[in-house]
């Protein structure tokens, strides 16, 4: 029988709030990318990553990241 990797990633959920007032909870952004020296400053373009695919599978525009906060 073959083992399971063990290797498991593990993210950190982020709250954010775009420029028209709306927000979204819980966006996971993975932890290895947040152990540099930037800290939390990768997961606002990981996020806008994510904003960016699901408006163009959606056709709605892609709204502007105001505030990040770690949930």
């Amino acid at each position: 029988m073959a083992k399971k990797s063990s290797k498991r990633t593990e993210y950190v959920l982020f709250n954010v709030t775009y420029e028209d007032g709306s927000q979204r909870s819980n966006r996971r952004v993975p932890l290895e990318a947040l152990e540099g020296l930037e800290k939390d400053l990768p997961a606002r373009e990981i996020i806008a990553e994510q904003d960016r695919e699901v408006a163009e599978k959606s056709g709605k525009p892609v709204l502007a990241i105001k505030t990040l906060v770690r949930a």
